[in-house]
């Protein structure tokens, strides 16, 4: 038995090969890929070649990039992190066959795995299994994300969500997929108002057919906007929270310029390049910010293991219920047969196909 895998093998060339799918052991079990969702971030970076780890070294035990060696060299044999299998086999009592779940594998047809190393997701009966792609790994990053707002305001004292955005006024600047599930989880939260901001209309466009607000920041001034309309009292107007998801300097620049004073930015963005637009002489030092990064490697300090990756995910299976619908609808833009992933990858990597969401099928 043999899986299809896609793999980088260098900036800008993409390809399927074979592997051996391994012998079923003791403990394990085996899936087969129903659908892989494509991450136009994480993943693209790597077929265009920016990505950190593709050019020094990650110091772990330090938590920091150094000199040296890629942490993670070409061929890049394990690429995305948004799959669904159905169990085909099973040698542990733990994953019975015939189970679908979500896990963080990568492009391939089939998996070999671990419960007691790898995560699997089970997905409720009333859930379309497309949209389990986000329940493994990308909407617990966004769930994340509403964790280190709360746990700004609650310090460890966190009991759900919402805490970080019920009453609020809430800003999201960007409208790719972390950006619109990230707003879709404050809209359910109990946020006063979430605008969402991004310059593409075609984006916009979706996330107003997903019922959120929109702004579009090269017209009129959106902070002077939301500045005018978010007033908290003398001289203390904007956003509450802003929920940074777009990877570009000016994004950053753009998020801090919504906060209120003593606002929070919780960063949940890539960023490949340099910084030269994030002006912190302007209002980042005169209106006494804070920048978080919220990222799924880590919860806020002090809430593990009550917030751990499960609840999360269990976060997102709530949020797919109430919105799945208009998440198929809308947010996925496009399926694909799995074995036209290395075209698609490098078309989206050249910009010569544009997508939101893009699930590979097999």
């Amino acid at each position: 038995m043999r899986d299809k895998v896609v793999v980088v093998s260098g900036p800008g060339r993409v390809e399927l090969v074979e592997q051996d799918a391994g012998e079923l052991r003791e403990g394990t079990f085996r899936v087969e890929t129903l659908y892989s969702g494509v991450s136009a971030g994480t993943e693209l970076s790597y077929v265009k070649g920016t990505n950190p780890y593709l050019h020094v070294t990650w110091n772990t035990d330090l938590g920091l990039f150094q000199p040296g060696a890629a942490s993670t060299p070409y061929p890049v044999r394990r690429l995305g992190y948004m799959q669904v299998g159905r169990v085909v086999e099973s040698a542990t009592p733990a994953v019975p066959a015939g189970a679908v779940g979500a896990m963080t594998y990568g492009h391939r047809t089939g998996y070999l795995a671990d419960p007691v190393a790898e995560r699997f997701v089970p997905l409720p009966d009333d859930l379309d299994p497309l949209l389990g792609v986000y329940v493994a790994h990308m909407g617990p990053i966004c769930a994340n994300g509403l964790l280190h707002a709360a746990a700004d305001l609650h310090g460890t004292d966190v009991r759900s969500l919402a805490d970080g955005v019920a009453g609020r006024r809430v800003a999201v600047v960007g409208s790719g997929v972390v950006a619109l599930l990230t707003a879709l989880f404050a809209q359910r939260g109990g946020a006063a108002s979430v605008v969402v901001l991004d310059p593409t209309p075609q984006r916009r466009r979706v996330a107003e057919a997903l019922g959120l607000e929109t702004l579009d920041p090269d017209a009129d001034d959106p902070a002077v906007v939301l500045k005018t309309r978010w007033a908290h009292g003398p001289g203390d107007r904007g956003a509450d929270v802003v929920f940074q998801c777009r990877g570009q300097a000016w994004a950053l620049h753009l998020a801090l310029r919504l906060l209120r004073p003593q606002g929070t930015v919780v960063d949940l963005a890539f960023y490949q390049a340099g910084a030269d637009e994030v002006r912190l002489g302007e209002e980042f030092h005169h209106n006494g910010l804070s920048v978080r990064c919220a990222q799924i490697g880590r919860v806020p300090r002090g809430l593990a293991p009550t917030w751990d990756r499960e609840r999360l995910s269990a976060e997102t299976i709530e949020l797919l219920r109430a919105h799945g619908d208009l998440i198929r609808k809308h947010l996925v833009s496009a399926t694909v047969p799995f074995d036209e992933a290395p075209t698609l990858l490098t078309d989206l990597a050249e910009r010569r196909r544009q997508e939101l969401q893009v699930v590979l099928t097999c």
